[in-house]
């Protein structure tokens, strides 16, 4: 039987095959060791074959289709290991808050470097406006005047006060879509109000801290009344990145990839080499210097893990 990976738990993977019957099924240990590094070799949206074991409504996934594309990061806690989020999206959103709790430029500039590596079109949410004074609603505008320009789409949202809630839905429509962000961003409250009947369990930031707390343990995929269907994952603190190699980091920088013709050298690294197309572009105003940091903290990290607190 064929079916699509709908929700993991670690060891077990619920699986929907297209007559909408779901069943538990496992991978066997040599399947789990055979050249896959990762920690989760099957993942939610992997569209997988499994047969029924004997006597027993529980099966046994023997082959995975090939990925259309998937999200990877570097696990947190086995550094060298990575962790595949989800496979076969057609997009990805980006929940973007600006307090409560903050999220940062690396991180964004991380997790859309490697959407653009995988070839999944990626949008940034801005959610909890409702809650944006003035100043945060400034800062909000410049990091969307940032990201247009390069290409990103961008949409203010807020959960609470269902602003722009239609407008994204038929972006939805008829596509998987995966949200992700950290802890706290609204995913599960974004979920409910685009899908109320899911339901999804949600959680109070925490005041001490001003991060959110875990309320999705596994990633898992809704299908959508509308059409379509919705992968929410778990928050994450930090992005770590995974193969890349530092000659193509810059080219998952769309305005750097761009403008990359122009500089002297083919094998322009976009650090101390002359006549430089990008680091002229970024002294004139035309790449934002956030972004440049961002690359270069790209380019020098050679800590195996990345954890947004080291930008507080």
């Amino acid at each position: 039987m064929t079916g699509v990976v709908i929700k993991s738990t670690g060891s077990w993977y619920i699986i929907r095959t297209e007559d909408n019957k779901i069943y538990e099924c496992r991978i066997r240990g040599k399947f789990r060791l055979s050249g896959i590094k990762s920690t989760n070799p099957v993942t939610v949206g992997d569209i997988v074959d499994f047969e029924l074991e004997k006597n027993s409504s529980k099966g046994i996934i023997n082959k995975i289709h090939n990925r259309k594309n998937y999200i990877i990061r570097k696990s947190v806690n086995l550094s060298k290991q990575t962790h595949i989020i989800a496979a076969n999206i057609d997009q990805v959103f980006l929940l973007v808050t600006l307090e409560n709790p903050p999220t940062y430029t690396p991180f964004i500039d991380r997790f859309l470097a490697t959407a653009e590596a995988y070839s999944i079109p990626a949008i940034i949410i801005f959610n909890k406006i409702d809650i944006y004074d003035k100043k945060l609603a400034e800062q909000k505008q410049q990091l969307e005047k940032v990201y247009r320009a390069i290409g990103y789409e961008c949409l203010d949202i807020s959960a609470i006060e269902k602003i722009n809630i239609g407008k994204l839905k038929i972006m939805m429509k008829d596509r998987v879509s995966m949200f992700s962000g950290h802890s706290g961003v609204g995913k599960s409250t974004l979920i409910n109000a685009i899908h109320p009947e899911l339901d999804l369990k949600t959680a109070e930031i925490s005041t001490q801290h001003k991060q959110g707390q875990h309320t999705t343990t596994f990633a898992e995929m809704f299908s959508l009344p509308f059409g379509g269907y919705i992968i929410d994952t778990p928050g994450i603190k930090g992005f770590g990145v995974v193969d890349f190699e530092k000659d193509e980091i810059g080219d998952f920088f769309p305005e750097f990839f761009a403008l990359k013709q122009h500089c002297k050298f083919n094998n322009c690294l976009h650090i101390n080499e002359p006549d430089c197309a990008i680091k002229q572009a970024v002294e004139k105003g035309e790449i934002a210097k956030s972004r440049y940091n961002s690359y270069l903290q790209l380019f020098e990290d050679e800590q195996e893990n990345y954890r947004v607190d080291d930008y507080q």
